[in-house]
């Protein structure tokens, strides 16, 4: 029997490992992958480079394609090449055309940003969705099912005015079992841990001198080590942390996790890697309030949130699919009704009669 077709839509590399966790546990599918793509105008933006320091584009772009070629992953680019059952995305800021007709899978990559006074105007001037940054995730409406961290961000969603119906609480693969990060070989140990963003580099404002230099009087002595944000401009943030925090130490393109076990405070503006921190008992010094993020900890179940996901899945897919049936069946019914057929021959013959 033909399996169904399933479509994966990553993004960062914490989404992109999200969507493979989520999609090793459907083996009964056909399953591709396509780094984050748009249609329409914003497509022909994206061959132009202007776009290049979002998920669609650039550095972000190039490590998704390098996941698929290491992890031996079969792909479909900007799902060209197939119809599909099942289509999962990480972010839903931008919803492709070209996947409308599927059943579509929204999951939560993780903390959300900050409802602002720009994400108020954006949602009432009704501007694009990503002009706001992920302060809007779930409000596109055009998936089927949402899967989320927790009960505290089911809430918050519903808040924000998704259709409660389409949640599931699934929690999130990546931020559902910390405890293995407990047993890190990491080799410094009670430092100070600096997660540094690229809201520079995706043009938002950042005063990167006065975060280093409150950094340096947290850690008070003790040593200070940076993590600089995949996207970020490597170059220049060494040259800031060396000019204003010298002797800290600097890493980047190695996972931030085996770092968090061994620090005694992470530093951060928001980064969802809190919640690693936070479950793992550190202190955490964020521009969010420490009450507002232990609520929002997503579900810790021992690493099965992606079995979660898949089982949500394959629900929605089950219960589309017996719609579909039914349809045909009606349609069939419809249009070779053996009756029908039975009367009309009747019927012409009696006009041959005559």
């Amino acid at each position: 029997m033909k399996k169904p077709k399933a479509l994966f839509i990553c993004g960062s590399p914490n989404q992109t490992s999200q969507m493979h966790k989520i999609s090793a546990e459907l083996p009964d599918f056909d399953v591709f992958f396509t780094p984050y793509y748009a249609t329409g105008y914003l497509y022909l933006l994206t061959k132009t480079g202007i776009l290049d320091f979002t998920i669609m584009g650039g550095e972000f772009k190039r490590k998704a394609l390098k996941y698929f070629r290491v992890n031996n992953l079969k792909t479909d680019i900007e799902g060209r090449n197939n119809l599909y059952d099942l289509v999962f995305t990480c972010q839903d800021l931008i919803i492709p055309k070209n996947i409308l007709k599927s059943k579509i899978v929204l999951v939560q990559e993780g903390m959300t940003d900050p409802e602002t006074t720009w994400f108020r105007i954006v949602r009432l001037l009704k501007l694009p969705r990503w002009a706001a940054s992920t302060a809007m995730t779930g409000l596109s409406d055009a998936y089927d099912i949402f899967c989320v961290a927790s009960e505290p961000y089911r809430d918050l969603f519903i808040a924000k005015g998704i259709k409660p119906e389409k949640i599931r609480v699934t929690g999130i693969p990546n931020f559902d079992n910390y405890e293995e990060l407990i047993n890190s070989d990491f080799p410094h140990e009670n430092f100070v841990l600096v997660a540094t963003s690229d809201m520079r580099e995706t043009y938002k404002y950042e005063n990167r001198k006065k975060l280093i230099l409150e950094a340096v009087k947290i850690a008070a002595g003790r040593k200070l080590i940076f993590k600089l944000h995949p996207n970020e401009n490597v170059k220049r943030a060494e040259d800031e942390i060396n000019k204003y925090a010298p002797g800290a130490l600097v890493y980047y393109e190695v996972p931030i996790e085996p770092m968090i076990s061994k620090c005694s405070t992470l530093v951060t503006r928001y980064s969802s890697v809190v919640y690693k921190a936070l479950v793992l008992g550190k202190e955490v010094i964020s521009d969010i309030p420490d009450y507002e993020l232990i609520k929002l900890v997503p579900n810790q179940n021992g690493g099965t949130s992606a079995k979660h996901i898949a089982l949500e899945s394959r629900r929605l897919y089950a219960e589309s699919s017996a719609k579909d049936v039914f349809l045909v069946k009606d349609q069939l019914k419809y249009k070779f009704n053996p009756i029908r057929k039975f009367v009309n021959k009747i019927k012409l013959a009696r006009a041959k009669q005559s």
